[in-house]
This record gives structure tokens, sequence and C-alpha cells, in this order.
């Protein structure tokens, strides 16, 4: 009985491993959150530099997540070097802050096969290569919309984004992000069914940038 137990335990523990190892996975996810919402959910409670007066941050990269086509790995072993301050404190001025390079990429980047290097610049590439609408870059107020406006803004700036491709989310009733699917080469895909989740709130909030 105990054998069969433990014949059982690894079989189900097999896929999962498998999934954790660094360069094996299906697509990136590029996950844009809306910098104002943040800060007034989490990130002011934080004391985040990113949330300071006069930071300015709208769209923010969240990060580049290795995706499989159902689930994703994280915290995968892998033979680089961990990044080095310089390292993270280079994407801050799109990912906000140094301590979010350094987490995304302990627990994303870590999958994605690449030094860390190699995977800021890849992360940085993904963010400059979508194109955010105009009319989301910067409120001067706050105001309550669609959520599928978003998207449907996010599709119309970028037509090569196919409808499934591009996904809003939200938390506590206002916008949190706009993720992105994307094949290992940065160019856009279908999102796999777990990641289109779309938000259907037809009043979400969305902050003024500050």
């Amino acid at each position: 009985m105990r054998n069969a137990l433990m014949a059982l335990l690894l079989a189900l523990a097999g896929p999962t491993a498998a999934q954790d190892r660094a360069g094996d996975f299906d697509y990136y996810v590029l996950s844009l959150s809306w910098s104002p919402n943040w800060c007034d959910l989490t990130g002011r409670a934080r004391n985040s530099p990113q949330c300071a007066p006069g930071a300015d941050y709208g769209w923010v990269l969240h990060g580049l997540w290795p995706q499989h086509d159902r689930g994703y790995p994280q915290d995968c072993r892998t033979t680089h070097a961990p990044p080095t301050r310089r390292d993270t404190e280079g994407m801050a001025d799109i990912m906000g802050t140094s301590g979010l390079a350094w987490y995304q990429w302990n627990k994303h980047g870590s999958c994605s096969g690449l030094s860390p290097q190699a995977f800021y610049r890849t992360a940085r590439a993904a963010y400059d290569g979508i194109r955010v609408p105009q009319a989301f870059r910067k409120l001067t107020r706050d105001v309550t919309l669609p959520a599928s406006l978003i998207e449907d803004a996010f599709v119309d700036a970028n037509p090569e984004l196919p409808r499934d491709g591009v996904t809003i989310t939200c938390t506590d009733g206002a916008i949190q992000e706009a993720r992105i699917c994307l094949t290992k080469d940065l160019q856009p895909r279908t999102c796999g069914a777990d990641v289109v989740r779309d938000c259907t709130l037809t009043s979400a909030a969305f902050g003024a940038i500050d």
C-alpha cells in the first residue's frame, strides 16, 4: 500500500518537475501594470518609490512570463549567476523599481533559459514593441470605463494583435493589467485559455497619473 502511494505521488509530481525546467515553455505573457491603480491599492502602503510624488509612471512592465499552453513554470533552476544590482537598477525606468526586476527574474526570468542580462534585454524589447494607446498613456483625471474599452484600444493600436492575444485584468473594481501574449520571438499570438480571463466590469476605475 505504501509503495503504491509513493508511486502515485511520483507520477503526480512528474509533470510539475518537467514544467519547471529552464527554457521549457511555449510562449511569453507580457504583463503591463497600470501604476496609478497599483499605487492606490498597494504601492503607497508599501512606500514604494514607484508611487513617490512626481514619479509619473503609467503603464509599467510588471513582467515577461514564460508560459505553457496550459499553466506556467516558476522558480526554475538555472546555471546563470543572479542579476547584479546594476542589472536590476537598469530596469527601474520601465519596471518602477529594481526590486521588482529582481523578483521577476527569480520567479519568471529564471525559467526563460536566458541569462539575467539577456532576459532583461528581451523584456525591454517586448515592452518597447507594444504601442500603448494614445488615449491611455497619461490620464489627467480619474475615470471609470468598461474594461473592454482598454482591450479594444490596445488592439486598435497594435493591429497585429489577435483579439484573444490581449486580456485586461481587474482587481477591487479597478483596472489592474494588460496582458499580451507573444511568441518566443516576441511576435503576437493567441493566449492560452487559462490566460484569457477578460475583466467584464463596465465601470472599472482607471486612476490618473499624479
